[in-house]
């Protein structure tokens, strides 16, 4: 009420977080300096902003998808920038969904001029949901499964997959949920760092993981014979590590991932993977800041004694979608990457595979800003992921659409 501008989210103020929208202002000036900015509070009470300046057309509005900002968290026209260019108060903050009950609600504000933001024109708020309509949320406890199953609305059959993240553990359901939201039962599955699973497990057991598989397998909903698995990182090795041994596995996605077991042994039937010898004397600290570069500590993976730690993917009969961001930080994803590339390749064997310049070792699905350090939950300390903002951003939004895709068109 009073307001002198009208800012709308279309089509609607309620969306799915990876839902792309159109922010309008009208009722402005013909050509006024205006300043809008985004602010979101996550669970934690941490906040994050972002603005741009902006100049209104000649009829006094405003269309992020056609107008560019002038300066700002970002330039030119980023119908999304207010998004993922928020940015935490407090540094070295991840912005993470832990509840995927409660959306993450963004408050859009428009203020006059490019100064002191003391004017404020006109305001609304974008609910930004992680479930969508109808989509339950099962919490699972069934023998050693520590998970929580996403179901789509209807009798399905739907295409089913299990989602795993890194090394940092616990239970993290933002992934699958948006996944579930979207047409897939998704099962989100705890592997560390959760209730009676240690931080760092002395062994990973592949009967754990099939576990999941047969659970997954064994609902109604899900259109067999075969699943997808999906990883980020470590989940992202152990997705082609579940594709590799176990049969039921269709068709994988690592995102940032390796081609060789690192850090926790695995344990199949009758054999184990060791771990790829590493040496933490490589860790490069900065000495102001204490932040760690991981990138080093990794024995040289073209080294014949460190193949006995191989995944051997070129077994594999699933499809395959390798991800990585070429300015990964935590570690040098993008080789490992290639590495299996060229073992499938030279075994005749098909794998779809995308490196994006700029973006970095999260990548998350879209509008999740960038989070270039963050304490690394397990090992407590902070680590750099990389990543250029614009670049990342954009490289969220196609590795989100391939991956839909990829599980689409192979399930």
């Amino acid at each position: 009420a009073g307001m002198a501008a009208r800012v709308s989210v279309l089509p609607s103020r309620r969306c799915l977080f990876d839902d792309p929208v159109q922010i309008r202002v009208a009722g402005l000036r013909p050509q006024q300096a205006v300043t809008l900015r985004a602010s979101l509070v996550d669970e934690s009470g941490e906040l994050f902003q972002a603005h741009a300046l902006y100049r209104a057309g000649s009829s006094g509005e405003l269309d992020l998808s056609r107008s560019p900002a002038l300066g700002g968290s970002y330039l030119g026209v980023e119908p999304m920038g207010l998004l993922w260019a928020l940015q935490s108060k407090t540094p070295y903050k991840r912005l993470a969904k832990r509840n995927v009950l409660t959306p993450f609600c963004v408050d859009l504000e428009v203020y006059e001029g490019h100064g002191d933001m003391s004017r404020l024109l006109g305001k609304c708020t974008n609910e930004r949901w992680f479930l969508g309509e109808g989509v339950k949320k099962i919490s699972v406890r069934e023998g050693r499964l520590r998970a929580t199953l996403f179901l789509p609305p209807g009798p399905g059959p739907f295409p089913g997959l299990i989602d795993l993240y890194g090394s940092g553990g616990g239970l993290i359901e933002y992934r699958a949920s948006l996944l579930a939201s979207r047409g897939f039962v998704t099962l989100a599955l705890a592997y560390a760092c959760f209730e009676d699973i240690p931080a760092i497990p002395e062994v990973l057991e592949l009967s754990y993981f099939e576990e999941a598989v047969n659970f997954l397998r064994k609902q109604q909903q899900v259109k067999g014979p075969g699943i997808g698995v999906l990883g980020l990182s470590k989940g992202g090795e152990l997705a082609l590590s579940m594709a590799t041994f176990l049969p039921g596995i269709k068709a994988a996605v690592s995102i940032s991932g390796s081609s060789f077991n690192s850090f926790v042994p695995l344990k199949g039937d009758g054999f184990t993977l060791p771990i790829h010898p590493y040496d933490l004397k490589r860790m490069k600290i900065s000495d102001e800041s204490g932040l760690v570069d991981f990138r080093d500590v990794l024995d040289d993976h073209t080294d014949p004694a460190t193949w006995d730690c191989r995944i051997p993917v070129e077994r594999s009969s699933a499809k395959l979608l390798l991800l990585s961001g070429l300015d990964d930080m935590n570690w040098k994803s993008d080789l490992y990457c290639r590495d299996a590339v060229q073992r499938l390749q030279q075994h005749g064997r098909e794998v779809e595979f995308y490196s994006y310049s700029g973006a970095g070792h999260l990548l998350e699905p879209p509008y999740l800003p960038l989070c270039e350090v963050s304490t690394h939950r397990v090992l407590g300390m902070l680590v750099r992921w990389g990543g250029q903002w614009r670049e990342h951003a954009k490289a969220q939004e196609d590795a989100w659409r391939r991956i839909q895709a990829f599980f689409w068109q192979h399930l």
